[in-house]
């Protein structure tokens, strides 16, 4: 499985990787489409957003974690997350529909500041996840985990199917330094910067922006419950500490 581990990390690369192409070139281009194919793209993007977002909530809920740990090798769980979601991006960026038009679009001394937000987007992004174990959130290290507890473990008997479902790997240590002093999901503002900053916002670019976005939205409540089930009180602490989620001042 350790293989396999690496593998989805290299495919979570390439997926981002992927996506900057899409989002500079494709979503950068207004195409031709008939008016009466607009409603039936608009339909298919939301969808496949939807589906890749799905798959968040599907492993958020204790009831597929429980399934997905009866039915994969200990310490793979994180990798086949890391897979699933992979591929999802991928199809997203591959079947998204092309729209006509453009919402916006910056020119001269009006590009700096868009551009500015742009660069403050990704430095904040990657400051943000540099304060994050990468090999944790790819499933590497998870996967490395339980191949050299294996090799040094004495044969086991045959598993009990009675019993309750393995444990997860124990979680890596809450992270509260650098950006997260300020705020609770800084990777998420980066993100929103990044897809609203663009100075030639075209119709695709602005649907791409605002589904994601909504997203991050709903999501951030159910996101930050798990984190309380994880991390307990030293949670419930921190969001004391730092008050704003996404948007200083806001929210």
């Amino acid at each position: 499985m350790l293989a396999a581990a690496w593998c989805g990390a290299a495919l979570f690369l390439a997926s981002l990787a992927y996506f900057a192409y899409f989002y500079l070139a494709r979503l950068g281009q207004s195409v031709d489409v008939a008016a009466a194919d607009i409603p039936r793209a608009v339909a298919v993007n939301i969808g496949l957003f939807s589906a890749f977002a799905l798959h968040h909530s599907v492993f958020a809920r204790s009831g597929a974690k429980a399934w997905l740990l009866r039915h994969v090798p200990p310490g793979s769980e994180r990798a086949c997350y890391v897979w699933l979601a992979s591929l999802l991006f991928l199809a997203v960026c591959l079947l998204w529909q092309p729209l006509p038009g453009v919402a916006w679009q910056a020119t001269g001394p009006a590009r700096w500041p868009l551009l500015g937000l742009q660069f403050g987007g990704m430095v904040l992004t990657l400051q943000s996840a540099a304060r994050i174990d990468i090999w944790d959130l790819s499933g590497v290290r998870q996967a490395r985990t339980a191949r050299t507890a294996g090799s040094s473990a004495p044969a086991a008997a045959a598993p009990d199917v009675s019993a309750p479902p393995r444990s997860a790997t124990p979680s890596s240590a809450l992270e509260v330094g650098g950006p997260y002093r300020w705020l609770r999901h800084p990777i998420y503002l980066g993100w929103v910067l990044l897809v609203f900053g663009a100075p030639t916002m075209t119709t695709g670019r602005l649907l791409f922006a605002t589904i994601s976005t909504l997203y991050l939205v709903i999501a951030i409540p159910f996101e930050e419950r798990s984190l309380l089930t994880e991390f307990g009180p030293a949670y419930g602490t921190y969001q004391q500490q730092v008050r704003w989620r996404l948007i200083p001042g806001v929210w």
